[in-house]
């Protein structure tokens, strides 16, 4: 796949919605959304799903279908490709039933984790003992019927996950988690922070307030949060995003502090720790097993 394909034969709507973006006004051939990279009241981001293309009103910035992947993602273009690979080629389609009804999320129950299927999924994570962080939700996407594990953000959404999808329910926030320390800790998604939680298991207690992102385009919220924190530690992940996710952190606080350096081998924490045993420094930012 190309940039051409990709920004003439993937469907707008599809890429907002795989990123938990829906419209927050409009009809069936334009709408407004609010934008992915900021805080606003009122919707900026007009998006054209003839044209297949989308405007910041904003910030003036024009976006087709690989550069608003790279605006959510912070990623290059080749990463951006790599993500729009797992589309199907069907916006000619879709512009002949454009006054489909698009597909609403609806929650169905919230309740403690009980099914078998997730309870084995987080085994695999190696995250089960911090299951009481975590909620059952079962939903509903036209009429047909879901459920996965859920961890809630700031806004009452929920970041819902099971071995075969990740989607957000309601509005994409972080997750701010206060402990009264001067010291923060900054994860990308809810599986790092609770393989963190996980970790901290074999550590000497250390308190922190910590930050979940749920993605990357939340950064711009940490801005007043960590102003006033004496150290702050992130936990990214090991890829050109992270990268550029902590050098524009870093930029925000003179205290960030990388600790990427934990599992540089590895994609991410949790990836880390399905692979490694239980065994950590963290304030020699190192790793080593206990025999």
């Amino acid at each position: 796949m190309n940039c051409k394909q990709a920004n003439t034969q993937i469907s707008i709507r599809n890429v907002l919605e795989s990123f938990s973006l829906f419209p927050s006004k409009g009809n069936s051939k334009t709408a407004f959304y609010f934008a992915f990279d900021r805080e606003e009241k009122a919707p900026s981001l007009l998006v054209n799903f003839i044209k297949n293309i989308a405007f910041d009103f904003g910030t003036g910035k024009k976006y087709d279908i690989v550069s608003l992947v790279q605006g959510i993602k912070l990623c290059s273009v080749s990463e951006a490709l790599e993500y729009l690979s797992q589309f199907d080629f069907s916006f000619n389609e879709q512009i002949c039933n454009v006054t489909k009804d698009e597909n609403k999320y609806e929650i169905l129950s919230i309740s403690e984790v009980k099914h078998n299927a997730l309870i084995q999924y987080l085994k695999e994570r190696r995250i089960e003992n911090n299951i009481h962080l975590l909620k059952e939700i079962h939903y509903k996407i036209s009429d047909k019927k879901y459920f996965g594990i859920g961890f809630k953000n700031d806004t009452g959404g929920y970041e819902v996950r099971n071995k075969y999808s990740k989607i957000c329910i309601g509005r994409k926030d972080i997750t701010t988690i206060k402990n009264k320390s001067n010291n923060l800790r900054i994860f990308e998604g809810f599986m790092d922070y609770l393989s963190f939680i996980e970790m901290k298991k074999t550590l000497e207690e250390q308190l922190s307030d910590y930050v979940i992102l749920n993605s990357v385009s939340m950064i711009f919220k940490l801005e007043k949060i960590i102003e006033n924190y004496e150290k702050i530690e992130l936990y990214f992940d090991n890829d050109e995003a992270g990268n550029r996710a902590t050098n524009e952190v870093k930029q925000l606080n003179p205290h960030v502090e990388d600790y990427r350096t934990l599992y540089q081998n590895y994609k991410d924490l949790n990836d880390f720790i399905m692979i490694e045993p239980i065994c950590y420094d963290i304030s020699a930012k190192s790793t080593h097993c206990l025999q």
